[in-house]
């Protein structure tokens, strides 16, 4: 189970209210949280309990493609910051897939070099695309991610058991269940049941987490159904 605070959307909080949530999500028993370097630099050392994951890629809702990712940061951050892995973002049909591509290339060889795990939250984002959440195309961005080497791959819940199964059963490395965007009438705990129950490895979610009034409450419920109340290290 991790926060994914990369690149977050609504309200800015203060630092003192971001400490706070990763206090929260700490002693919840989060397995890691994903940040962006300047986050990491000055809040991670105050939940010295969660893992790290460096989050490199961006864009902001203010620009001119929402589906656009840039490289900003690099897996020497990573190191120096003590990360546990390196994460990246990959639209799959977005007007810019093909710098995507290879800016992610270059990323998961480094990592290879330095062996330093690689998540990429592989999404099927762009104007040719009618249902992002159609399960041929969501395997299909699993796969694009596996091929570029990832080690994790975060990408969209199907909506259902069975067929997010099938996505799970087309990768050879663990699935992370994105949980952002909140599920239609499930509670946290129906959602990862649901979750579980298709074979993915966890959940990493941002927004439904830490615009929640009570985030440590969500952050243990998913907790105590992925990991059965008990933090996996990264």
């Amino acid at each position: 189970m991790a926060l994914d605070h990369s690149f977050s959307t609504g309200p800015i909080t203060s630092a003192t209210e971001f400490d706070r949530l990763l206090r929260a999500v700490d002693a919840a028993n989060a397995d890691a949280v994903i940040l962006h370097r300047g986050r990491a630099k000055t809040t991670v050392p105050a939940a010295s309990g969660l893992g790290l994951i460096l989050h490199v890629s961006g864009s902001t809702s203010l620009g001119l493609s929402a589906d656009e990712k840039v490289a900003v940061g690099c897996v020497e951050d990573a190191l120096r910051l003590g990360a546990d892995a390196l994460s990246v973002h990959l639209n799959v049909g977005s007007a810019t897939e093909s710098e995507q591509l290879r800016q992610i290339g270059a990323l998961a060889g480094a990592c290879d070099r330095w062996q330093v795990p690689l998540l990429i939250m592989s999404y099927p984002r762009g104007p040719g695309i009618v249902d992002e959440y159609d399960p041929d195309i969501v395997a299909h961005a699993v796969s694009v991610a596996v091929d570029l080497g990832a080690d994790l791959v975060k990408t969209y819940f199907t909506g259902s058991v069975e067929t997010m199964r099938e996505v799970v059963a087309t990768s050879p490395v663990p699935v992370l269940a994105a949980g952002g965007r909140g599920e239609v009438g499930l509670t946290a705990d129906q959602f990862a049941q649901d979750v579980s129950d298709s074979g993915c490895a966890g959940i990493a979610m941002g927004r439904q987490i830490f615009q929640n009034p009570a985030p440590g409450e969500v952050v243990r419920t998913l907790v105590q159904r992925i990991h059965g109340g008990v933090a996996v290290p990264i």
